[in-house]
């Protein structure tokens, strides 16, 4: 499994950062999403499905 994420597409919103703050951050700057872990294992796979799908723009893509 690989997480993918468009920091452009990305608004902010942050449920990526509180579903799994071990594999997703956001930027102090701007809010965006910070990738922390791009190949998550273990417990964090099924929170990074979780987090894609409730990611309101979308910026967040599973791969595999």
């Amino acid at each position: 499994m690989r997480i993918e994420v468009d920091r452009e597409r990305c608004v902010g919103a942050g449920m990526c950062a509180l579903t799994d703050p071990e594999v997703f951050d956001q930027d102090e700057v701007d809010g965006t999403v910070l990738l922390l872990e791009p190949s998550p294992t273990g417990a964090h796979e099924g929170k990074a499905r979780e987090a894609a799908s409730l990611c309101p723009s979308g910026a967040i893509r599973v791969v595999g």
